[in-house]
Formats: C-alpha cells, sequence, structure tokens
C-alpha cells in the first residue's frame, strides 16, 4: 500500500472538487487521470523534482510520482539559482518540473494510460530538505508507511461535510502543505491553493471560497490579526484555524482568539521528520485557558498541546533519562509516522524514539510546553538561558510585535544577551521592563529594533543569520 491508495479512495467515494488554484478545479476522478498519464512519464526516474509554487500540477505530480514508485522531492523554488542547482546535482536521473512545465502535467487526453499502483509502503515516498535554521539542510526521507500512519491516526474516511474546503497558503517544500494535502483529500474536503501570501488576499479569499478549514504559520497568523486591527473577522463559514511551524506568541493568539470568536483554533506541533503534527492544541483547550482565572490552566495557551493518537512524547536529561513533570529537557517522540530518517542515515533509533532537539517540558496533564531549540539554547556565566523565556516578556511590552533573544560571543560571561526586536519603544525602558519581571542575568544587555527578523518562508526564526549579522560588524569594529 502505497499513497496513491488515498487518491484511489477519493475517486471511488462520491464524486466531490478536489483540488483549486485560481478559476480551476479538479474532481478527484479528474485528478487520479492525470497522476496515472503522469505516472507513465515519471516511471524509470530516480525522483521527480518538484520547483513550483502551489499549483494544481503539485498534487498531480505528488501521486504521479507515488504510482511510478518513485521519490517526490518538492524544492524550495526561493532559494538561489546556484543553491537549487546543488540540490538537483544530488539527484541524478530525475524528473525536473520547473514552473514552465508544470502546465504540461494538466494537459491529459481523455484516453490517459493507466498505470498499476506499486504497493511497497516501505518505499521512500517524499524527501524533504529540512529548513535548515540551525545546521546545513539535510533530506528528511518519509516513507509511505509513514505519511499513511498519519493520515489514518488523525482522520476518517469521507467524514468532511459538503462544502467544506481548506485553503493551503503554505509552501509545497513545506511537511505541513504535503500533509494537508493528503488529509483533506481523505476527509474528502477541498483544497484550495493560494501560491502568495497576503493578509487581506487570504480573508477574501477565506470568504470566496466558503473556507471551513486553513493553516497558517505564526507569521501569517500576526499579520491577519494585524489586518484586522479592532474589527472581527468576517468569515462564517471557517470552523477550523490551525497554526504552527514556529513559537506563536500568546499576545498574538489573544488576538486572534478575540476576532474569531466563532472559531476553533489548533496549534499544531511537528517535524519535517515527523511526518507533520505529533502534538496539537485543540479548540476546547484555547478557549478554556483563554477565559481560566487558573495560571496553570491559563499558561497552556502556551503550550502545543498533548500528543495525536499513536504518538509518545518523552522528556529526557542530557543523559537519556526520562524527567518528570515540570523538570525541562529534550523532547523525544515515538511513533508510526515517525521517520527520524535522512538521506544516508538509518531511521530513528533502535527502540523508535526520536530526538527532537527540542528542549521542553511536561506538565502534569501531559501537556508539552516547549522553549526552543537544543542548540539556541543560551550559556551565559555556567547558567543555560532558554530564549523563549526572555522573549515572551519582550513581547508583552508595548509596541514590541516580534522578539528574538541570541547569544553573542563575550569574553567574561561567554555569551551575553542580545534581544533585537521589531516594533517601537526605547531600548533602555524595554531592558528596564525585562529587569522588572526576569532576574538581572536573564536581562538583555543590549536591545536593538530592527523593521524584520530574518525568517523562512514558514515562519521559523534564522538564528544563525541573525548572530552572523550581529557578530561580523563587531569584528570588523575590532579589526
Amino acid at each position: 500500500m502505497n499513497i496513491a491508495v488515498i487518491l484511489e479512495m477519493a475517486a471511488s467515494a462520491e464524486d466531490r472538487p478536489a483540488v483549486t488554484e485560481g478559476d480551476r478545479t479538479l474532481s478527484a476522478a479528474e485528478l487520479q487521470r492525470l497522476a496515472h498519464h503522469a505516472a507513465g512519464r515519471f516511471r524509470g526516474r530516480s525522483a521527480v523534482l518538484y520547483l513550483g509554487a502551489n499549483h494544481l500540477a503539485y498534487p498531480v505530480a505528488l501521486f504521479g510520482s507515488a504510482l511510478a514508485g518513485v521519490p517526490f522531492v518538492p524544492l524550495n523554488y526561493r532559494l538561489s539559482d546556484q543553491q537549487l542547482a546543488a540540490l538537483i546535482e544530488r539527484h541524478p536521473g530525475a524528473e525536473v518540473l520547473n514552473p514552465s512545465d508544470v502546465d504540461g502535467l494538466l494537459a491529459v487526453a481523455d484516453d490517459a494510460e493507466w498505470s498499476p499502483t506499486t504497493q511497497d509502503q516501505d518505499a521512500v515516498a517524499v524527501i524533504l530538505y529540512t529548513s535548515g535554521t540551525t545546521a546545513a539542510p539535510k533530506a528528511a526521507l518519509l516513507r509511505h508507511r509513514h505519511l499513511l500512519a498519519y493520515v489514518f491516526n488523525t482522520q476518517d474516511f469521507g467524514a468532511a461535510e459538503p462544502g467544506d474546503a481548506s485553503l493551503v497558503a503554505l509552501p509545497p517544500y513545506h511537511v505541513a502543505g504535503l500533509m494537508n494535502l493528503l488529509t483533506n483529500l481523505y476527509a474528502g474536503r477541498r483544497v484550495v491553493y493560494q501560491s502568495v501570501f497576503q493578509a487581506s488576499h487570504w480573508l477574501a479569499t477565506v470568504r470566496r471560497e466558503g473556507v471551513s478549514h486553513a493553516m497558517v504559520v505564526p507569521t501569517m497568523l500576526a499579520r491577519v490579526t494585524e489586518e484586522l486591527g479592532d474589527a472581527r473577522a468576517d468569515v462564517p463559514t471557517l470552523r477550523n484555524l490551525a497554526y504552527g511551524g514556529a513559537r506563536c506568541p500568546i499576545p498574538v493568539v489573544e488576538r486572534a482568539l478575540r476576532q474569531f470568536p466563532d472559531t476553533g483554533f489548533v496549534n499544531a506541533y511537528g517535524l519535517t521528520e515527523t511526518a507533520s503534527s505529533v502534538c496539537v492544541l485543540g479548540p476546547d483547550d484555547h478557549w478554556r485557558a483563554f477565559a481560566s482565572e487558573d495560571p496553570a490552566v491559563r499558561a497552556r495557551l502556551g503550550s502545543v498541546g498533548r500528543p495525536l493518537p499513536g504518538v509518545e512524547v518523552e522528556v529526557r536529561d542530557d543523559d537519556g533519562t526520562p524527567l518528570g513533570p515540570g523538570e525541562t529537557g529534550l523532547v523525544f517522540v515515538r511513533g508510526a509516522q515517525i521517520s527520524g530518517e535522512y538521506e544516508g542515515t538509518g531511521e530513528a533509533g533502535g527502540d523508535g524514539w526520536f530526538a527532537t532537539r527540542d528542549r521542553g517540558s511536561l506538565d502534569q496533564e501531559g501537556y508539552l510546553f516547549l522553549e526552543g531549540r537544543a542548540d539556541d539554547t543560551i550559556i551565559r556565566g555556567g547558567e543555560n538561558i532558554a530564549p523563549a523565556e526572555i522573549e515572551d516578556i519582550l513581547l508583552q511590552y508595548p509596541g514590541v510585535r516580534e522578539a528574538a533573544v541570541l547569544g553573542l560571543p563575550d569574553p567574561e560571561w561567554g555569551q551575553r544577551l542580545v534581544a533585537v526586536l521589531v516594533g517601537t519603544g526605547d531600548p533602555e525602558e524595554v531592558r528596564a521592563f525585562a529587569k522588572e519581571r526576569l532576574r538581572s542575568s536573564k536581562t538583555p544587555d543590549t536591545v536593538v529594533f530592527r523593521t524584520e527578523l530574518p525568517r523562512t518562508a514558514t515562519g521559523k526564526l534564522l538564528r544563525r543569520t541573525l548572530v552572523a549579522e550581529l557578530v561580523e560588524p563587531e569584528e570588523t569594529h575590532r579589526a
């Protein structure tokens, strides 16, 4: 069994519209026919490289690859020509689909050939390159069984209501973009693609297409809330709005809850290597935390929720010993959907546990709280400091919209704290504000304002880039 079974099931059920992009819509049956034709083109290739944006050709290429039994590799088309060329060179013998090629996948005669479905669930279905926020991008391998495990554990076949539609504005090279297609197609929900995100256009699309479900990254959610201002969102069909891919500031979540009072919010936490989400904070959790006066319950608005069915989560110390509730350590996950495998390496350890490289803690009820990547930890005077703790405080300062706290080299303390903020404010007043709420050792030594922070297309902060930008001028000045 491979992921093509999802398309086959959808096409054999009630004939519903499956995917929409612009003014064109394909039914599941039409998508199946196009995918079978594409499979004939892809057979014998080492892989299929997709370099386009969100487009109807994306699901055709994905399922065509599955039917042909070759890996599908959506690449970040925003990379430089040199970077893309280097990735393409890693896949000799691959079919390369450039933006100019994708329309050809949709121009197929009615007598298109049909290809038998490969049944190897252990074969590699998709290769995704990690975002590389703390290291060079790695090729994560997701096998058919990983993707199917996620879909089958989180969705009921054909359970969507007639007319349901899911707006996908996430890039096609992100695991959430991939899994949104698979889960919505399986549930019977139409996928509406948006290739370029703009808050006003996103809101207009939700209204025009009658969108019932959508997923955004935190930077997108922040832009939508800024677009709305003090107004409530006029989106009566939107029942579910998920966000994830990076930490979302609590003030943004609270503002969104006020603007979308009739919408259920879901915070989804997952990684490329885990075939999408492993934990979610559901709608009931959001509203309960938002309305609660109990600090412990209120704090859960800043958590990523509890594990999905079929997923286990453990927090361990540096020696690998499991920790109890409230203790911070490294987050490990295990489950049928989790690969943890990269090109040239094996899958997650022999016991199935995958080290996420995220630091966090579990509370008494099993809610997971993240503090950021282990590589982001700042060591100042021998003390381990999580940037997220300081960033959450700085985001409470009026006028600050985004915050990044970094550790820069310091001859006395090892690292000193530098806060880079987006918004308005006086640096010394911000430092005083933080000092009132944090220990002196966690108060930023320096506060600087910028117009924006470097981020990936999915909203992840590029700390390496920011550190390099701040360190280089200092070193040049010393020289």
